[in-house]
This record gives C-alpha cells, structure tokens and sequence, in this order.
C-alpha cells in the first residue's frame, strides 16, 4: 500500500520527491497540481477533490483549514504535518520523512491509525 500524496509547495523539493517516490509512494506536487501561488484552502480543495493525503510544513494554517473544512461538514484524507525549527538536530530529514510515512503505513494496515479527517505530526512517527 502506498500514500497518495500531495505535497504543498513548500515540501517539494525534487530530492524529497525522489526519495518518497522510491519508496512507492504516488507523489503529486503543487507545482504539477498548477498550485503554486494558491491559498491554502484550495491547495486543501484540491486534494479533498482528489482524495490525496497533504503533505506539508504550513502547519498552523493547514490545522486551521482543516477546521474550517471539518465545520463545513466535509471530510479530508488526511493532513501530514512537518514542523520545522531550523535545528539540524530536531527538524527531519528527508530520509526520517520517509521513515515517518512508511511507519504511518504499517500503523494504517494494522488498523491502529485513521488518518481520514486527522491532523498528524509527522514527528510522532519518526521511530
């Protein structure tokens, strides 16, 4: 099983694409969706419309998108969260992104994790 990704504009850079998509994740861009420059909210739109799972380090204005949409009475497939503090130390690679997404698989097949309508850091998954 693999993630049906999107990746908003500031989490696509081209080895990190490389890198998810090596692992078999199906990985859609904001600049191939014709995103680039949009707000937040259609990039969330899209998506839904999509049914891909969000991929990016906007946090707090994607939380506060998915509460709007929530209020709405609509659901989305899913909103991975990568905080950064620019702390070589604490922020997550490329590589620990990956791990991350592969954990979050394994969690989604043994039923232990919905991530439909779910906000997730992918730090808790980091292991």
């Amino acid at each position: 099983m693999s993630l049906r990704l999107l990746l908003d504009e500031d989490s696509q850079d081209k080895l990190l694409v490389s890198k998810l998509k090596a692992a078999g994740h199906d990985v859609l861009t904001a600049h191939e969706a014709v995103l680039s420059g949009k707000p937040d909210s259609e990039v969330l739109a899209f998506a839904v419309q999509k049914k891909r799972v969000v991929l990016t380090r906007n946090c707090n204005d994607f939380l506060v998108e998915a509460d709007n949409l929530k209020s709405s009475g609509k659901t989305h497939c899913g909103i991975l969260l990568r905080y950064e503090k620019n702390d070589p130390a604490k922020d997550m690679s490329y590589d620990d992104v990956v791990r991350a997404l592969d954990n979050i698989q394994k969690a989604i097949s043994e039923k232990t994790l919905i991530l439909k309508n779910t906000e997730l850091s992918l730090s808790y998954y980091r292991y």
